[in-house]
């Protein structure tokens, strides 16, 4: 089984600090099963794709960079379905390009957010989320509503760190260690969080578990687990849901 594990953005090879592609995938693999091969793509540059610089410089993360990569998302969805993968994972917990993707192909599409969030009220009943940064707050509470989800969340929170990331391993641990107490105590059964360059790929869910004393889902392994599952049955997206035409890869970079 092969599954396209799909960035957000384009890979830039200058980037500081480095995407370190075989460290992430090695881990993304080891929560996938014996048989399972786990690959991550990068959707291509685009017009507007340096966006997500413009506004992550200034702590701004709105949704608005997701909405410009949508477009070069869906297309490498479709190129992933071309080139032979049982699957797509689309690696951001905000699901960007999720729905356009499932229209645009029959293999399945996965949002981690979606995913999780339904695998959190499969075990509790009310739902703390983190997010990465205070901007994210309103942008995921929308993303919530859109899908029915809003009304299960007791509390929603902002770590606020997202730069140094892996130099800030121990600060974001206890500042996640203080948020999902504040959540517990304002009602929070299981802990959803949100921004997976922070959990789980800096600090593990499980770790943060262990210190709270509440559950704390890992995003990435039950994208991965889903998705595994999906395949196995054979299950794909409605085709009543997302009706599907046929296409080719022309149609996705002609213009009128």
């Amino acid at each position: 089984m092969r599954i396209l594990f799909l960035n957000q953005a384009p890979r830039v090879e200058n980037k500081n600090p480095p995407y370190d592609v075989a460290k992430i995938e090695a881990q993304l693999n080891s929560y996938a099963s014996a048989g399972t091969k786990i690959e991550i793509g990068f959707p291509d540059n685009s017009d507007g794709a340096k966006i997500m610089e413009a506004i992550g410089g200034q702590s701004k993360l709105n949704g608005l960079h997701h909405m410009m990569e949508t477009p070069a998302i869906v297309r490498k969805i479709f190129w992933a379905q071309e080139n032979g993968y049982d699957a797509v994972i689309c690696s951001n917990t905000f699901d960007p390009g999720v729905d356009g993707g499932r229209l645009a192909v029959e293999i399945p599409v996965i949002g981690v957010l979606r995913a999780s969030m339904h695998a959190a009220l499969t075990l509790a009943d009310r739902v703390g989320v983190t997010v990465p940064l205070a901007s994210h707050v309103p942008y995921t509470r929308r993303i919530l509503r859109s899908y029915g989800l809003e009304q299960f969340v007791a509390g929603m929170k902002p770590v606020d760190v997202y730069v140094d990331v892996q130099k800030r391993k121990t600060e974001i641990f206890e500042i996640a260690c203080k948020l999902i107490r504040e959540l517990v105590a304002e009602g929070a059964e299981i802990i959803l969080p949100l921004g997976g360059a922070l959990i789980p790929y800096q600090v593990n869910p499980d770790d943060l578990a262990a210190a709270t004393g509440v559950q704390v889902l890992n995003t990435k392994a039950i994208g991965i687990r889903f998705a595994e599952l999906c395949v196995s049955q054979k299950w794909t997206q409605s085709a009543l849901t997302y009706p599907c035409a046929r296409l080719n890869a022309a149609d996705f970079t002609s213009r009128l």
